[in-house]
């Protein structure tokens, strides 16, 4: 009799960006990229999510954090120097803007095709993000550069999923955030990178707190959301192996009101939310 070959229970891999600590804790006082990664480990996190050179290879490293990279996808030459740099410091998972928000779907995907093929190549794991003023911006213009990506190449496209977009430029209200949402089950399954950006259907980017502790009513919908999508990753072909998230609240372009609490803390009570949704959708997954 065959013994039983046991398998490695999926990990949700939970990294934090520096973009969190922009001005933080004041503008005068600015914290160091150090401090801020030490700030990081601290909190609990088990990366960083930012662009990987070898200063802040070097600090994660002596921090024990593993880092989740990104690059600019505007040009194949210059895309293949940043991969290689950020590869050869031991990045593997990278995150990729795709062009511009006028950017035709074809012209789009085409390019999509050539970054993935030359991710393989390299043998690193570059996803295309859902992200506003990229051509990936609406579901439309995403869902059909993914369609073409699947038509020229035979493989579905690995996507770096930020729902937030899609949220705001549909005004999804959140009874139906996972109808609408999670309408992409075998790309969502196929993916390794979440950018967990709390959203409403009105902003990308609502408070997880009310600044005393108190989890705000915008949040606690949006969680809810989060739980349905790790459930329905974890549902997906096995092995699962690891999902890479980084809760995206940053003080930059728009996304931080000033009347709202400060990102950093709350992107730490947003970790501690979505470890716990994590395990209840292990739960949910298990009974299907």
């Amino acid at each position: 009799m065959k013994t039983p070959k046991k398998t490695t229970p999926p990990r949700l891999i939970q990294c934090a960006t520096p973009w969190s600590m922009v001005h933080y804790p004041s503008a005068k006082h600015e914290w160091s990229l150090e401090r801020k990664m030490k700030a990081i480990k601290a909190a609990g996190f088990d990366g960083v999510a930012a662009f990987i050179n070898p200063e802040t290879q070097a600090i994660a490293s002596k921090l024990g954090l593993v880092m989740m990279g990104g690059f600019d996808g505007s040009s194949v030459v210059t895309a293949r120097k940043q991969i290689i740099a950020q590869r050869d410091l031991g990045g593997y998972y990278m995150n990729v803007q795709l062009l511009d928000h006028d950017t035709p779907p074809a012209v789009a995907a085409k390019l999509a095709v050539k970054l993935i093929k030359m991710s393989d190549e390299l043998g690193v794991g570059v996803h295309i993000e859902t992200h506003r003023d990229t051509a990936t911006e609406t579901p439309e213009k995403f869902d059909e550069i993914a369609r073409l990506f699947q038509r020229a190449t035979g493989k579905l496209m690995p996507v770096t999923w930020d729902h937030s977009h899609f949220a705001v430029s549909k005004h999804i209200l959140p009874q139906f955030y996972s109808a609408r949402l999670l309408a992409w089950p075998k790309l969502i399954q196929k993916s390794h990178l979440f950018h967990l950006r709390p959203f409403n259907s009105q902003h990308c980017q609502i408070p997880v707190t009310n600044g005393r502790g108190k989890l705000t009513p915008e949040f606690k919908d949006y969680l809810a959301f989060v739980e349905d999508l790790f459930t329905l990753w974890l549902q997906g072909p096995e092995p699962r192996g690891e999902l890479w998230t980084c809760p995206e609240l940053g003080m930059s372009h728009g996304y931080h009101v000033s009347t709202n609490p400060l990102p950093w803390p709350d992107a730490i009570r947003a970790r501690k939310e979505y470890a716990g949704a994590w395990q209840k959708a292990l739960r949910r997954a298990k009974k299907r």
